[in-house]
């Protein structure tokens, strides 16, 4: 067995370019020696330290780390190394499955949106629901990504994932009744419902609700027909209808399979209350 390798040798051997062996030996941890011609000559003991470092590179320890350690190596420290791993791996476990977890809800969110039937109002009963909110003038749907974003980003903190945000946009009831639509007074996000910092509180109550497939344009038109269905169901309006955009372009970029619900709050009569309802338009 030979007692030395050329860089050649060494970086067949282990799958490591002849930079990072270079990178090693700059960083002071493996100490090569020079032929008269200059080439590098590695001896038993750098292998050695390239088995160690091939071994804390799995484990994801910087360079900075590892140089450390082979300099000070003994039981005690490679305990102490292991340990402070274990933990990042632990906690590296967490964010995987709260990524996971995110995920799970975003196919169950979109397997669960294929099977709604737009067209259909229903009166859902909703808890309360804390949001964050942005307040712009808005009147095109490019306009609307922007402020959605701008809204992300003064709340990242709270809201880590923009992708699986249940988003809202409040409609301009003034331009709708000069019979402007897709026009827009602010955006939402839709909170955890034991959020503690929020803009304010869609309240608990009952809404009529309706989902409609493909582009705004239409959102002028369904906000008439439930403003009919309540008054022909004798049911009172209790505040301004407002988006939830259930599928749209985080999703897909076909604005056929884009899926929006309009909620309206309302107040039932007594002789009207009854359990969630479904009637085709």
């Amino acid at each position: 067995m030979k007692n030395y390798y050329k860089i050649g040798e060494i970086s067949k051997l282990y799958g490591i370019g002849p930079d990072s062996l270079r990178y090693y030996e700059k960083l002071g941890i493996l100490h090569p020696k020079r032929e008269a011609n200059g080439y590098r000559l590695y001896d038993l003991k750098d292998m050695y330290k390239l088995n160690v470092i091939g071994d804390l590179r799995l484990l994801d320890f910087s360079m900075a780390q590892i140089r450390e350690y082979l300099e000070n190596q003994s039981i005690e420290n490679t305990l102490s190394l292991l340990l402070q791993e274990q933990e990042l791996l632990k906690q590296k476990i967490k964010e995987l499955q709260t990524k996971e977890s995110v995920i799970n809800k975003r196919i169950a969110a979109l397997n669960a949106a294929g099977q709604i039937r737009p067209g259909a109002i229903s009166i859902k009963h909703l808890a309360g629901r804390p949001c964050v909110q942005l307040t712009q003038h808005i009147t095109k749907d490019e306009e609307m990504d922007f402020v959605i974003k701008r809204l992300h980003k003064k709340y990242e903190k709270i809201v880590p994932e923009l992708v699986s945000q249940t988003v809202g946009a409040c409609f301009s009831m003034e331009d709708w009744k000069r019979g402007i639509s897709n026009v827009y007074e602010s955006v939402f996000f839709i909170l955890e419902e034991d959020s503690l910092d929020y803009d304010f509180l869609l309240p608990a109550g009952d809404y009529l609700s309706c989902y409609y497939r493909g582009g705004y344009q239409q959102n002028g038109r369904r906000i008439q027909e439930l403003l009919d269905y309540a008054c022909s169901h004798g049911l009172s309006i209790s505040g301004d209808p407002f988006e939830l955009y259930e599928i749209d372009n985080r999703y897909t970029g076909r604005e056929e399979e884009f899926l929006t619900e309009i909620q309206v709050p309302i107040i039932q009569s007594q002789k009207t209350q009854e359990p969630e309802r479904k009637m085709p338009l």
